[in-house]
């Protein structure tokens, strides 16, 4: 999950655990963890829109990051119903938010810089805080080429 500001910045918070656990179940200590960090930044998170794909398609994960006081903007996931009123309400609703969806782009290409630096593609390092560190760099370097472009 990556928060891409105004400003061309991203902000992501780094839950790390072992291998094979499914992004969904990461979700509520990512969700605290980017509070936690709002907070020390100063940033007011009231408003901002969050994009996941649809596997994040749930009442809870919605309620989650309404808490935060952000906007979930999450692909309708239609599994579980085929009754047409209901799919067409939330593809109404979505209709609405469709355009933030399309700017998911931007977040993903971050991923595809992200696995730019080989060190990150695989993780090699035993301790949390040495891989953690990496991450940061490489978000740093994202950040700055972002601002001043490659020198």
């Amino acid at each position: 999950m990556n928060i891409n500001d105004n400003s061309g910045n991203v902000f992501a918070p780094c839950v790390i655990r072992a291998v094979n656990v499914n992004d969904t179940k990461l979700l509520p200590d990512s969700l605290n963890e980017l509070g936690s960090i709002a907070a020390e930044l100063g940033i007011n998170l009231e408003g901002i829109p969050i994009t996941f794909d649809s596997g994040f398609y749930s009442r809870l994960d919605d309620e989650m990051i309404y808490k935060l006081g952000m906007i979930p903007v999450i692909k309708p996931n239609h599994r579980k119903t085929k009754d047409q009123s209901i799919i067409a309400a939330r593809e109404d609703f979505f209709k609405e938010l469709e355009y933030l969806y399309k700017q998911r782009y931007a977040i993903e290409r971050t991923f595809a810089w992200e696995d730019t630096y080989r060190k990150l593609v695989i993780r090699y390092e035993r301790l949390q805080s040495t891989f953690l560190g990496f991450r940061y760099l490489a978000y740093t370097m994202i950040n700055y080429r972002s601002e001043f472009g490659k020198t």
